[in-house]
């Protein structure tokens, strides 16, 4: 009896031990994206299942987030994944606002969308046709940026700043700026309550679609002065939205776009980059389906990080796939 129950003990030792020793080989990656329902929402956890499938024993999690804020957790080694603009991250490397210093440790992963194109839409019944315009009669718009710390809202005071208007104009206006997530300012002009929205993002959006079905909106372009100020500020690019994008747009806007990356620290294990790439690239019909921003995409374009350097293990990942020669 005392050999049996000896025996049973240490069974369940072992049991014990091994369970030990497994939960501290599983790895623990979180990657923090944007709001709840949002598209780098759905793109981060569908990185997430990319991860899941090649690495059974990794535990991942998707955490909400805010631009400015993934980029220092991922510097800081809080989290081991986040989604950012690459020019806000060109931003945070030489230490402009909204961050309090350079932040130089931060490397890319993977390009996830190429196009986050400004797109600027005004309530038609506002009765604004320009941003010279609102500077002329000195309009008190009520404008609604994304939140603040992300490059979404930066731009949007820049396209601002860059026509001659500030903040304290619009207010002195009789105006007022918002800072809130994008779904927040598009309910707030159905309701009156905003004239203008600005934000980065694909085209055509659902979100624009589904929105303005029930008012009456029209879409402004940005002029070439604009256009260029903003590239050499940001580091932004011209594009054109094509005529009828929309069904609200008969004629193409010309406007500028920014690309969305995944982050990862400097300091992450080659070893683990190169794991996670490797099951981006293994997985990468699935990643097509699982939203329309990533459909637009082919593995080759996934290299396309600039202007941060890539992660020398998700390097190795790419050269190992023949998308780096």
């Amino acid at each position: 009896m005392m050999k049996r129950s000896t025996f049973i003990v240490g069974m369940v030792v072992a049991a014990a031990v091994a369970g030990t020793a497994f939960a501290q080989d599983a790895k623990k990656i979180t990657l923090t994206g944007g709001s709840v329902g949002g598209a780098w929402s759905a793109i981060g956890t569908a990185i997430g299942e990319t991860i899941r499938r090649e690495q059974p024993g990794a535990a991942f999690g998707y955490e909400p987030g805010r631009e400015a804020a993934n980029i220092q957790l991922v510097s800081q080694g809080k989290v081991e994944l986040g989604i950012a603009h690459a020019q806000l991250v060109k931003r945070a490397q030489s230490g402009e606002d909204p961050f309090k210093g350079p932040i130089t440790n931060v490397r890319g992963m993977a390009l996830i969308d190429p196009q986050a194109a400004v797109q600027i839409l005004v309530r038609e019944d506002a009765g604004i046709t320009s941003f010279a315009q609102i500077k002329s009669d000195k309009k008190p718009v009520r404008v609604a940026l994304n939140q603040r710390g992300t490059l979404m809202a930066v731009t949007g005071e820049e396209v601002f700043k860059v026509n001659g208007i500030t903040v304290k104009d619009i207010e002195g206006w009789g105006g007022r700026v918002l800072n809130m997530d994008y779904n927040a300012g598009l309910e707030a002009m159905k309701n009156g309550q905003v004239d203008m929205v600005i934000n980065m993002l694909a085209f055509p959006s659902g979100q624009i679609t589904s929105a303005t079905r029930e008012m009456k909106v029209k879409m402004l372009g940005l002029d070439a002065g604009t256009i260029e100020k903003l590239g050499g500020l940001l580091g932004t690019a011209p594009i054109t939205i094509p005529a009828n994008s929309y069904g609200f747009q008969p004629e193409a806007v010309q406007t500028v776009t920014g690309s969305v990356v995944l982050l990862a620290s400097a300091e992450m294990k080659d070893d683990e980059a190169e794991k996670i790439v490797a099951g981006m690239l293994k997985n990468f019909d699935y990643l097509k389906q699982s939203h329309a921003t990533l459909a637009r995409l082919e593995p080759v374009s996934l290299i396309n990080v600039a202007p941060l350097q890539l992660h020398p293990g998700a390097e190795k990942a790419y050269r190992k796939a023949g998308l780096i020669k």
